[in-house]
């Protein structure tokens, strides 16, 4: 059956309903959003003399929970605008409405007898071979659609989000003993490809995968606390970004998840699961049960394992203090510093599978920490094989998108050494699956391997490898080391098949300094030598924060201006090769795409971005402008007004004040407002997994359209004093107004000047170069300005601009 998603009903407007249909019309699909019509008037409402027949009543909850939601930080939808999509209604009025729905997704309250009374009713107006999928972190599939009818069943499956679900990006499928396999294909496909999901078929088994194991994962936490004597402070030091986890690590998540429903998960397992070899795990600790009992269950009551002081009242310059909970005295007192000689030692190695080498190797208590945890971790996930999955790479896939770790259970056990760590379990005495020792035996290694850029995991069943699915969807540099064209220290290129090769690089951040400049030529150079075309994308959270600030600081403070002018020339020359070459360029930027990265984006032929792409031009931040070509951009685009036909200064200072602010666009789409991104022209791929191949086909498509390498600009229209003289005067308002300081003004005035095209008398029409030329001597400029470098050394020294 040939299945397109026009309309989809969402059935529950709570926090997770409001949200799913925020993702749904944030792709572009219409949503039909009901919920419950309230039974008593509120105050408000009786004054204006209405009744529970009213319509605005009768709709209230539904609208208030969307507005909610629409109104929450961070944003649940890529772009204000999508919310157009979203209709709202209440069950008793508006259910037969589904009838016109291609997929209806129920995520009312987690209790059994209320989804099945409402899918009952929804049954009565659902077009047969209609998808109907119910929302549930754990309720049994096959109970939920107890007594519908066949092709009900055929057509329903559970389908488990994570909250919020633009952010988290796992989804869950569990198909009931009918499900149709084309709806289980159907539902896969599309949450990969439109939702932008990493999609897991699961078991209907109690919590599923994520939870199932994530959950264990933090009671584990909790057993090893406790045996080694460490506080609150000490594990989220251990158990944060040094492990390649969330920075909310073990606690800070705690809180915000909320101390109750992590309790119930735990409570609920053991009697669910009564033959787990670890339920004994699953116990809750004391300092649990005194929590739970004083209301102390995270964000939603104002404190959990931390609590945060408001500033004492009335002290100039006082700050409020985050406390930390003592689980030994049940009392707050201020953040304990945390030391370990192994997380110092780890914070020195970039690469995460390395790190994890050092953290586990530790000789101290820290090392102590990742020895148990990590064994009774692999334990545990070793027997849930084949009982909630029959491939091991789908725990990894669920532990990684839905909570955030960087690296699987099986990836780090395979880092760590399979059969090396099996004997240290067997020794700690934990029981171990049969079929890891098993797979030992046939002389198998690790539980994962890659051949020719393609990825394998084992398979328990057969005894033998299998490809992960998604081959050819998915381009992961990560796999590609043996198809390397060119490398340098920081840079690889790699062949990523159909004559395409893509460029990349390792740095803190990705940040681009002068190795990174370099392979930029080279894979322009090898490109148009042997191949149709070029992408450049990263692995990692970010594509790049920008430019390497640490050298620009060490060279204006040395006062080596020749060697700054040098850099900044090398960056420029960088980004117009990308502009100017004879074979079409795509970027393929995700996360956070700032400075640099940006200005790369901007001279890409097109760009594929990630929907979770936060791109801006951020120079003014640390005192400068953009130097690598981007202020000589937005001048071009000034003068081209390719976004939106307008007045001509009008869109110039719409451009400047972007510029000037620093301004980010919180999502790829956004971009387009913001103008980094044009309409038309570039692409967003919601899935990040697949950024890389949808560049690839675009590269590819530009190129069998008989690419040509564009001719040099000097056609470019820039203002000169008439686009000046408005520009200086809202500078000085603004620092006279106090809005800005004598240096902000500076720095203003300096990027007014080149987006203006200097000092002209009349619009004038000028080369790019000429642009280029400009920039470069106002970045100089301001390199040599004594709170530039102050501004600079902040942001080196506590990752934060100083507002000087």
């Amino acid at each position: 059956m040939n299945r397109s998603i026009r309309k989809v009903a969402v059935i529950g407007s709570g926090v997770m309903g409001s949200r799913i249909a925020c993702h749904f019309a944030g792709i572009g699909v219409q949503v039909l959003l009901l919920d419950i019509a309230p039974n008593a008037l509120t105050e408000d409402e009786a004054a204006k003399g209405l009744t529970l027949d009213s319509k605005q009543v009768r709709n209230r909850i539904v609208n208030n929970a969307l507005q909610a939601t629409l109104k929450s930080k961070p944003s649940a939808v890529y772009a204000k605008e999508v919310a157009a999509l979203i209709k709202t209604g209440n069950i008793d009025d508006d259910l037969p409405a589904i009838k016109e729905c291609d997929w209806i997704i129920e995520v009312v309250v987690e209790r059994l007898d209320i989804k099945q009374q409402l899918l009952e009713k929804v049954e009565r107006y659902r077009k047969p071979g209609t998808l109907i999928t119910t929302n549930t972190s754990g309720i049994p599939i096959h109970m939920i659609a107890e007594g519908r009818s066949e092709d009900f069943r055929q057509h329903f499956c559970g389908i488990h989000f994570f909250n919020p679900p633009r952010y988290l990006r796992l989804l869950e499928i569990i198909p009931g003993p009918d499900t149709k396999q084309e709806v289980l294909g159907f539902l896969d496909d599309y949450g990969s490809r439109f939702l932008g999901k990493t999609t897991v078929i699961c078991k209907d088994t109690p919590a599923f995968i994520a939870n199932r194991v994530g959950v264990f994962g933090f009671m584990a936490v909790f057993k090893v606390m406790q045996e080694l004597g460490l506080n609150v402070d000490e594990i989220d030091a251990l158990t944060g970004t040094v492990l390649g986890r969330p920075k909310s690590a073990t606690f800070r998540t705690g809180d915000v998840v909320g101390l109750d429903t992590l309790a119930l998960v735990a409570r609920a397992l053991p009697a669910n699961v009564p033959n787990d070899e670890a339920k004994d795990i699953f116990a809750i600790p004391p300092f649990i049960d005194t929590m739970l009992a004083n209301k102390w269950l995270g964000d939603k009551t104002g404190q959990g394992f931390y609590k945060k002081t408001p500033a004492p009242k009335g002290e100039k310059g006082g700050k409020s203090e985050i406390l930390t909970l003592n689980l030994q005295t049940m009392e707050y007192g201020p953040k304990v510093k945390t030391k370990f000689a192994t997380i110092e030692a780890a914070k020195q190695v970039d690469d995460l599978g390395q790190r994890l080498k050092v953290l586990y190797g530790g000789a101290d208590k820290a090392g102590e920490f990742y020895k148990k945890f990590h064994q009774l971790l692999f334990a545990y996930v070793s027997n849930r094989v084949p009982e909630i999955t029959d491939d091991l790479y789908k725990i990894d896939d669920a532990l990684k998108a839905g909570f955030g770790w960087e690296i699987g259970a099986f990836e780090s056990w395979d880092v760590l050494g399979v059969a090396k760590v099996l004997e240290q379990m067997k020794a700690a005495g934990l029981q171990v699956a049969p079929w890891v020792q098993e797979m030992l035996g046939k002389g198998i290694r690790t539980f994962y391997k890659t051949e020719n850029g393609r990825r394998y995991y084992y398979d328990q069943v057969s005894g033998g490898y299998k490809p992960v699915p998604g081959y050819g969807s998915f381009i992961l540099l990560e796999q590609l080391d043996e198809k390397v064209v060119w490398k340098n220290s920081a840079c690889k290129l790699y062949d990523i098949g159909d004559d395409v090769v893509a460029f990349g690089w390792t740095s803190k951040m990705n940040t681009i300094g002068g190795e990174v400049l370099e392979g930029v030529q080279k894979a322009v150079a090898i490109a148009e030598e042997r191949y149709k075309g070029l992408v450049i994308a990263n692995k990692g959270a970010n594509f790049s924060a920008g430019a390497n600030v640490g050298l620009i600081f060490m060279y204006a403070v040395e006062q080596e201006f020749d060697e700054l002018d040098f850099a900044i020339r090398a960056f420029q020359n960088a980004t117009m090769r990308l502009r100017y070459s004879s074979i079409p360029v795509v970027v393929a930027p995700h996360g956070l795409t700032l400075g640099g990265g940006c200005e790369m984006c901007l001279h890409a032929d097109a760009v594929q971005a990630a929907a979770e792409s936060y791109i801006g031009l951020v120079e003014v931040g640390v005192g400068l402008i953009p130097g690598g070509g981007g202020t000589k951009e937005m001048a071009v685009r000034a003068s081209d007004r390719n976004i939106k036909e307008d007045v001509e200064v009008n869109y110039l200072q719409q451009l400047f004040i972007n510029v000037g602010t620093a301004k980010v666009s919180t999502s790829a789409h956004e971009a387009f407002d913001n103008f980094i991104l044009r309409k038309g022209h570039d692409n967003i791929s919601i899935n990040p997994d697949r950024r890389i191949a949808d560049a690839k086909r675009k590269v590819l498509a530009m190129w069998e359209q008989g690419y040509t390498q564009p001719a040099p600009r000097h056609d470019i229209k820039v203002q000169g004093r008439g686009g000046l003289g408005g520009l200086l005067a809202g500078i000085h308002g603004m620092w006279r107004g106090n809005y800005i300081s004598e240096h902000d003004k500076l720095i203003a005035e300096k990027l007014a000047h080149v987006m203006c095209g200097g000092d002209l008398s009349a619009p004038t029409l000028v080369s790019e170069q000429y642009l280029l030329d400009l920039e470069r001597e106002a970045f100089l400029s301001l390199c040599g300005q004594k709170k530039t470098l102050e501004r600079i050394q902040s942001i080196l020294t506590t990752g934060k601009p100083l507002r000087n």
